[in-house]
Parts: structure tokens; C-alpha cells; sequence
């Protein structure tokens, strides 16, 4: 019997949809609520929020609900939890990757990533070891083994979990998606030689801020330079078929967005006092 897809990012990308992902503090309080929203999945931020290993495991835990479970008659979380980890990619990490990994992530956004050996480096550690003579060997898989807590997670066997903890798409069975983050000048050079010596990106997400920041024009999204430079790096996904990612999805500006192309889409949560707003309003104040 074929396993139904787990990763809901991964589900609605083969589908052919758009993917609607939240960003969010690695925060047991917010992952309750996410988990009840309708996003397809979720970055918990641990990039410029503190690196907690507990509080991420603890994340995910409130990311499942018995209910949803019985009800979808389905293992997988209702939004797929992800991790944006710390290091940049020049600094060729891997013990992070393994660490969030082996808690059940089912992906990670990695920063800065701006060349092709930056780029490997992402990829091969979200995969395991294999022999060269085995198919999809590239690239060289270099995460530790140690999956009884992730294939717990996943509600799996860890033979099982073995079966499908490999990256999407170079894999098809694969239930990890790996995202890199486009956001500087040397990154966007690179980038058409990344995309066609590295099998295994999932998407490539802009990262508006320090992209503007290395051109000279601090979060002027719309100066003609980084529009440009915004414009550049979704041609190049386009024409290498890899989903582009924004993330700074607006209402002003999600209807551009999705004509332009985007397909990962990074809507900003928001927080609505209406009722307060009406109770001071009523009361006089």
C-alpha cells in the first residue's frame, strides 16, 4: 500500500498548487495555535531567535492533535513543521541540521547560501550515508544516524522512516525539504550554477532584507536595484524548474506576487484587536 504524503508542503508543491507557509518563533504557545490554522506548514525561526532544542521538541509536540488525527485517519501534522537553522551557509555546518533533523522536522531553511559547495553542503546533511553504488548517491549523504526519535514522530518504523527521510524532489519518495535562502549579491551570481550542480533543493527562498542590504539599499524592496535583483533570482528558479519563495507576503501585494510566479508564499500572521478597538470606542475612550 503506497503511503500517503506526510510532508503537506511537499503535497500541495506535486500538486501543482501554491504553498502557504507561516513563519514563527520556535514557541510551544504559537506552535498551538498554528496548528489549528490553515498553512501547509511552518519555519519555527532559529536563525535570529535563540537555537533551543527543547523548546523546538516541545513545538513539535504541540503541533500534533489527537483529534486531527482521528479525523484525517492521517499521521502527518495538519501544518508541517520546518526549521530555519543559525549558521550560515559559508559555514558548512552539519551538526545543527542533524540535531533538528532527529527531531522530526520534516525540513530546513538554510541562510545565506551562496555557493555551489554552500549549496551541496545543505543538502547532503539532511540525507543518510549510502554506498556510491547505490541510485540518487548524489549528493553524499552525511547525516549521523540516530532516527528513533524522529521516526517516533513521523509514526513510523525506523526502517520505515529510513524508507522516506530523504530530500524531495531528488527523491520522490523523499519527506525533507530542503530550502535555501537567496540573499546577497555573490548568492545570486551563483545561483543558475547552484540549482544545476545540486539535485535536492526544494525551493530557494529570497531573503528580501539582506539581499536589499548588499546592494546598498536597506529594505527599499521597491527600489529599481532590488526589485531587479528579486525579479533576477525568480527567472533563474523559473527557468531551472525550482519553486521560488517570498517572504514578505502581504495584502498589498499577494496578488502580484502570485502573478509573478511565487509558490512559496509567506503570508505575515497578524493580529486583529477589532473587539478591543470596539469595546474603547463603546466605553467612551
Amino acid at each position: 500500500m503506497k503511503r500517503p504524503r506526510l510532508n503537506g508542503i511537499i503535497k500541495a508543491l506535486e500538486a501543482g498548487q501554491n504553498t502557504c507557509v507561516s513563519f514563527s518563533p520556535a514557541d510551544p504557545l504559537n506552535a498551538q495555535t498554528i496548528a489549528t490554522e490553515k498553512y501547509d506548514g511552518v519555519v519555527f525561526e532559529m536563525e535570529h531567535g535563540a537555537y533551543d532544542i527543547k523548546n523546538l521538541r516541545d513545538c513539535l509536540q504541540y503541533m500534533l492533535n489527537r483529534q486531527q488525527i482521528v479525523d484525517s485517519a492521517s499521521l502527518a501534522p495538519a501544518v508541517t513543521p520546518m526549521v530555519r537553522i543559525p549558521p550560515n551557509g559559508g559555514e558548512m555546518n552539519q551538526w545543527i541540521a542533524k540535531q533538528v533533523l532527529d527531531q522530526g522536522v520534516y525540513g530546513i531553511v538554510w541562510p545565506h547560501i551562496s555557493t555551489v559547495d554552500e549549496a551541496y553542503n545543505a543538502v547532503a546533511s539532511c540525507r543518510y550515508a549510502r554506498p556510491k553504488s547505490a541510485a540518487l548517491f548524489e549528493p553524499q549523504g552525511h547525516r549521523g544516524d540516530a532516527p528513533a526519535t524522529a521516526a517516533r514522530y513521523w509514526g513510523l518504523s525506523q526502517q520505515d522512516y529510513y524508507d522516506c527521510a530523504d530530500v524531495w524532489p531528488l527523491n520522490p519518495k523523499g519527506e525533507i525539504l530542503v530550502a535555501i535562502m537567496c540573499e546577497d549579491v555573490e548568492g545570486l551570481k551563483n545561483l543558475p550554477a547552484i540549482l544545476q550542480k545540486v539535485p535536492g533543493i526544494g525551493a530557494v527562498i529570497i531573503g528580501e532584507g539582506d539581499l536589499s542590504q548588499s546592494l546598498g539599499f536597506p529594505r527599499q524592496y521597491n527600489h529599481p536595484t532590488v526589485a531587479a535583483a528579486i525579479a533576477e533570482i525568480l527567472a533563474i528558479c523559473k527557468a531551472n524548474q525550482v519553486v521560488c519563495g517570498h517572504p514578505h507576503v502581504e495584502a498589498e501585494n499577494v496578488d502580484t506576487v502570485i502573478e509573478q510566479g511565487f509558490r512559496w508564499l509567506m503570508p505575515r500572521p497578524l493580529r486583529s484587536h477589532a473587539v478591543l478597538d470596539k469595546a474603547l470606542k463603546l466605553s467612551g475612550r
